[in-house]
């Protein structure tokens, strides 16, 4: 099980990881209370700040602390104050430039509060998430934040039972566990199917994932059956291929299946912009004109979408703005936690839109 961690933006102080002269052994706060002929105590309140501690005395502390580099255990402030100083996060894959602009964000509002994330990738798997959780539960994290709002109910038995707020993102989840910052994935997906109907194009197929553990985008394709029924449109052309995420090289195998089935069809939504832009490439080789003989649209506005030739459309999300809300939200709640204040769980509905280019 890989645990993958934010790192610090702090850079080191000068002679950190130096030991005092004559020592051989590990550098403790006893050996800094010694150097600064104070008590334990006294270095374990500078280190906090702590006004009890004149300037002249901690600013004294915190220079020896450099020279020597001591580094405060933090274990052992776990369980002095039950306090970890770090919120567990889970997303489905750390490739996915998507969700790495929602960490981003997240970790814009951490650093500020001098909180560190521990990143969990759950591989797209229930099972893996629920994993993840049982060890980061372990660790006593300040609140976690998740993607999506389906889990096992094992997961959801664990988070029940733990002493931090949850925040669910990404989606609108029908049974929240706590605050919510998302938006509506099938109404995504109708939206873009809809979009493509307005531009004349009747005969749509959709392109996903083959197994639901990409819920997101099983919901963006009951989004497709949902919008192509109520424009009397046919809904059942549908190729789902690959493992989530579903890989450039699969969105060309796809079109080729789909060819097969449907061989008039006029338009294509894809689950992802890779998925997207591997029809595309495949469409070139076979010379279809696109947007001409098939319009094409893709999710996420990756950097490909705005690269490819000719451009894809898409639907765009602020997913910055996603991390930087849930890191908000979760703050809000632990603050809540903390002063023992009743609070109750929000949610924020982030828009999403449809960006349109050459390909639709």
């Amino acid at each position: 099980m890989r645990h993958r961690a934010q790192r610090s933006s702090a850079s080191a102080a000068p002679g950190a990881g130096k030991r005092s002269s004559g020592s051989s052994g590990p550098v403790t706060m006893h050996t800094v209370a010694r150097m600064a002929g104070v008590s334990a105590m006294t270095v374990s309140r500078a280190l906090k700040s702590d006004s009890a501690v004149a300037k002249e005395t901690r600013d004294r502390i915190l220079e020896i602390v450099r020279q020597v580099g001591y580094v405060p255990d933090a274990s052992a402030r776990v369980f002095a104050t039950r306090r970890s100083g770090f919120i567990a996060v889970l997303v489905p894959s750390l490739n996915n430039s998507n969700f790495a602009d929602t960490v981003h964000g997240m970790s814009e509002v951490f650093d500020a509060e001098g909180l560190q994330m521990l990143l969990g990738d759950t591989e797209y798997s229930l099972e893996r998430e629920e994993d993840l959780i049982w060890a980061f539960l372990q660790r006593r994290p300040e609140a976690i934040i998740l993607t999506g709002g389906v889990h096992s109910e094992r997961t959801r038995e664990l988070l029940a039972s733990a002493d931090a707020p949850i925040v669910e993102t990404w989606d609108l989840p029908k049974r929240p566990l706590g605050d919510v910052v998302g938006f509506s994935n099938e109404d995504a997906g109708a939206t873009m199917v809809r979009y493509l109907h307005e531009r004349g194009r009747r005969r749509i197929g959709f392109i996903g994932g083959k197994t639901n553990f990409d819920t997101r985008g099983a919901e963006r394709r009951a989004g497709f059956r949902r919008a192509a029924r109520s424009l009397g449109l046919p809904s059942d052309r549908i190729i789902m291929v690959g493992k989530p995420p579903v890989t450039i090289a699969q969105g060309a195998e796809a079109l080729a299946a789909m060819l097969v089935r449907w061989p008039d069809v006029d338009a294509i939504v894809c689950v992802s912009d890779l998925s997207a832009f591997g029809v595309l490439a495949e469409c070139q080789r076979r010379g279809i004109e696109v947007p001409g003989r098939v319009a094409i649209a893709g999710f996420g506005d990756f950097d490909v979408a705005r690269s490819c030739h000719p451009r894809l459309t898409t639907i765009a999300v602020d997913c910055a703005a996603i991390g930087r809300s849930a890191a908000q939200a979760a703050l809000a709640a632990v603050e809540a936690r903390n002063k023992g204040e009743a609070r109750k769980p929000q949610t924020l509905a982030i828009p999403f839109r449809v960006v349109a280019r050459e390909t639709a």
